[in-house]
């Protein structure tokens, strides 16, 4: 059989094993993830081979690999074609799901292999594994574990892992087409965009300190305040970016009657963002940090959520959906500080839904929630936003999105993992909450995109505010992952919350697209 022939779907590998229990066939099922085979794994598949008639290996997907930064080294396709390729193996499957528990449930293997290691690990994952295996009749067979080689101590040994990063985001803009042409095109269609920010406006300060030693009277650090920062944070620097990236934005927000509300308003709309704000919070909320040179070391938070009353819910309401008229895209900021409520949302969801061609929706801070967003084309959580809003911090994320979107009806996620990227994920068609979830979600995996990360606060935002305007723009799901990954990489190199530009996005698309695109040359030359 050709390597190509043995990768399978989930469907694929469940008809494979009912073929095999009709005629009496032993199938033997080995799990890992598989990042550089080494003659360990050799050994090792050859043994699982040897313990029945069929061998099916399921590989971790990327995002399932909990091995560190920069792991898997090997994108996960390439790592299912480098065991397809091995003639022990007759079948490979892309497990998105970060244990093969739920693949045993289905898969019901006759074997299960595992190294010698694992014969008295205590580990609750492979633990979990085994009683899968138990539960429907199957044996768990311990290898020789006679060669012993280590993934990671390769990897380890490495000193640049740059161009297999490299490598996974040339493939990503591959199998999506993600072309340097038609991204230019997207961030030049950014200009003129009308749109509309709804959330909560925090003031972000910045104490920059000098560390002078130990306290005298206590173990404790003693700092020299040396000077002070204000940055727009929430909703605010949302708009800001927009704004910077060409579009007109409007700011619908709650704000004081003070000093620091009339210099927050002033600076917004310096940089072209227009401010439609109630004047409901008795003080404006304010999160301080404290940091030495660009260490931080405490954040204080000042100011509490004031939920509005119905009267100032109503006024709202009837001011969004005035602003909304000719809007090309709104977003939804809840940071949890009141001003968008349940209520708000059914008054104005369905008037803006039949009027906005893009809504899009975020949260941050214990107090918000991603349920409360219904029939939004594209949510970006963080994924223990996500997991909270279950409280399922032990399913497979794909399963977690799955279910983010069956019970708000969102079309389409980017899930973001920190330093090691993002999940793009796109709800291909709706189908029974229960069946596969390889059936209702692609999910496609983009390593970071940033450098030295110098400060991480609002990488999300500038994420949101990118892709949000990129797909009111006309560009695709992964389109926008792309270009909102380059915002938050140029967030990330900034300290503090500072709105990016038009401009800037170019010049590191340029720099991106000069090792990843053979089209950039010619453009440039022409």
């Amino acid at each position: 059989m050709s390597p190509n022939r043995k990768l399978c779907t989930l469907e694929q590998l469940l008809a494979v094993r009912a073929q095999a229990r009709r005629h009496g066939r032993v199938v033997v099922h080995a799990h890992g993830c598989f990042d550089i085979v080494h003659p360990g794994h050799i050994s090792y598949l050859q043994f699982a081979r040897s313990q029945g008639d069929e061998l099916i290996v399921s590989v971790s997907a990327d995002p399932a690999v909990n091995k560190g930064l920069n792991r898997p080294l090997i994108p996960d396709d390439l790592r299912a074609a480098s065991l397809a390729a091995l003639e022990c193996v007759d079948h490979v499957y892309i497990n998105n799901d970060p244990t093969a528990v739920e693949l045993l449930n289905q898969l019901q293997p006759d074997i299960y292999i595992k190294g010698r290691e694992y014969e008295h690990n205590h580990d609750p994952r492979f633990l979990a594994e085994r009683q899968a295996v138990i539960t429907h009749g199957g044996r768990v067979v311990f290898s020789s574990g006679d060669v012993i080689y280590s993934s990671s101590a390769l990897i380890g040994a490495l000193e640049d892992t740059q161009p297999f990063t490299q490598e996974k985001i040339r493939r990503f803009c591959q199998n999506y087409r993600v072309k340097t042409g038609d991204l230019l095109k997207t961030i030049d269609c950014f200009r003129g965009r009308k749109a509309m920010v709804i959330g909560d406006y925090l003031l972000d300060r910045y104490h920059h300190c000098d560390a002078t030693g130990i306290a005298s009277e206590s173990p404790m650090m003693s700092l020299r305040a040396l000077s002070s920062t204000d940055y727009d944070g929430g909703a605010a620097v949302v708009a800001s970016h927009l704004a910077g990236l060409g579009a007109r934005p409007v700011l619908v927000t709650a704000l004081a009657d003070d000093a620091l509300s009339r210099d927050a308003t002033a600076r917004l709309e310096a940089r072209g963002v227009r401010v439609d704000a109630l004047a409901t919070r008795r003080t404006l909320a304010i999160k301080h940090r404290y940091l030495v040179d660009q260490q931080k070391l405490f954040k204080v938070d000042e100011g509490g959520a004031m939920p509005l009353d119905s009267t100032a819910q109503k006024h709202l309401s009837q001011r969004i959906l005035e602003l909304a008229d000719q809007c090309d895209l709104v977003i939804f900021c809840d940071f949890g500080y009141g001003l968008i409520t349940a209520g708000l949302l059914e008054n104005i969801m369905p008037a803006l839904r039949a009027s906005v061609p893009i809504i899009a929706a975020d949260v941050s801070g214990m107090q918000s929630s991603l349920l409360r967003f219904s029939n939004v084309n594209l949510m970006c959580p963080t994924e223990r936003e996500v997991r909270q809003a279950f409280n399922d911090f032990s399913s497979g994320l794909t399963a977690v999105v799955c279910k983010l979107l069956h019970v708000t009806q969102a079309q389409q996620a980017l899930i973001t993992l920190g330093k090691q990227g993002l999940i793009a994920f796109d709800n291909l068609r709706p189908t029974d909450i229960d069946g596969p979830w390889e059936r209702k979600l692609d999910g496609a995996y983009l390593p970071s995109l940033a450098g030295m990360v110098v400060d991480p606060l609002g990488c999300g935002d500038a994420l949101l505010a990118t892709a949000s305007l990129t797909l009111a723009a006309g560009g695709s799901l992964h389109t926008a992952a792309y270009l909102g990954s380059l915002a938050a990489s140029l967030q990330a190199g900034t300290l503090g919350n500072k709105a990016i530009t038009s401009d800037q996005l170019l010049t590191r698309l340029l720099s991106y697209s000069q090792q990843a695109d053979d089209e950039l040359p010619r453009r440039l030359a022409s």
